[in-house]
């Protein structure tokens, strides 16, 4: 295992910490022809926190090969704290995506980096400095993995950190991931999901099923649902709101997109706790358009951002 101390960028530890999977997407763009790129939900949502401002770090293992190095790299790059990064003499985790419409993916990683995440291994005082940690995504399936990550999230939230959680779902979420969805959704200060994701992960058409079993688990905490080019709702404690994406001049890529909504939500939440939600919302709304620039979450910047906030046009029902 290596740690490249050498090239911490921070004085500090990371107060926002997403851990999970980094892994290298493989893009189909033709037949036979595939385009790579770096990505893993939980390694967005880092980035996309740390270009908006916020101390951060993506935790989790990757190779050190060609495909590591691409990922270590755009990390520096973002100035993500870069001691929270294990890197193994172990095979990349791969992710193929063969169809885009809807997306369908195969994984690879047998043995790979991301699988040997030791969190006893991460630098000395980083619990005392985190003050919200995310998990999600498929890094909560693979196993010896997802024990680890699970029994850690427990734990902080024992601890007083705030925790946000995307199931991001998969195929691989099948009926053995239900114990790990309701041990999450209990614990987690902030779920965010998507229709999509609650019809797959409760095997229902109905969205709104999924829905209803988030809040009989933790009535307490904020769920923002995304509904793809129809925008999100978020239901908070004080108030269920609903939102359209602001309108920008092209979409070039939706990858990413809702890693960066979750982003901005978990930034206005940090920077702002008691704002009104309303004002979470936009933020969400306003870093998901932000990124639909062909850049992802790597060209976000809270100026781009706040200056889609007063085109997000949000409907507000007080709750009762």
């Amino acid at each position: 295992m290596t740690f490249a101390s050498s090239s911490v960028l921070h004085a500090d530890l990371a107060s926002f910490v997403s851990f999970g999977e980094a892994l290298t997407d493989m893009l189909c763009v033709g037949p036979g022809q595939w385009r790579s790129r770096s990505g893993g939900s939980p390694w967005n949502v880092a980035i996309a926190m740390s270009r908006l401002g916020q101390l951060s770090a993506f935790a989790g293992g990757i190779s050190k090969d060609a495909f590591g190095q691409e990922i270590w790299q755009a990390s520096v790059d973002a100035s993500l704290d870069l001691r929270f990064i294990q890197q193994f003499a172990r095979s990349p985790l791969l992710s193929f995506m063969h169809e885009q419409e809807p997306p369908s993916y195969v994984y690879v990683g047998d043995d790979s980096a991301d699988l040997h995440f030791r969190p006893h291994a991460l630098p000395a005082g980083w619990r005392h400095a985190l003050r919200w940690a995310h998990f999600g995504s498929i890094s909560l399936t693979r196993e010896p993995l997802a024990a680890r990550l699970v029994a850690l999230a427990e734990s902080l939230k024992d601890e007083g950190v705030r925790i946000s959680y995307d199931p991001n779902y998969r195929l691989s979420m099948d009926s053995r991931y239900d114990r790990t969805l309701e041990r999450m959704c209990r614990i987690a200060d902030v779920i965010k999901v998507s229709d999509e994701d609650l019809r797959g992960l409760f095997r229902s058409r109905d969205h709104h099923l999924g829905l209803g079993q988030l809040a009989a688990w933790n009535p307490k905490a904020v769920v923002m649902l995304t509904l793809g080019a129809r925008g999100a709702k978020l239901f908070h404690p004080k108030a269920d709101l609903s939102a359209a994406p602001p309108a920008t001049d092209t979409l070039v890529d939706a990858i990413g997109v809702g890693d960066a909504a979750t982003a901005g939500l978990l930034y206005s939440l940090m920077q702002a706790p008691d704002a009104d939600p309303e004002e979470h919302l936009r933020w969400a709304m306003a870093a998901g358009a932000a990124a639909c620039d062909g850049q992802g979450v790597h060209g976000l910047d809270t100026r781009r951002v706040t200056s889609l906030m007063d085109r997000v046009q949000v409907a507000r029902a007080e709750l009762a």
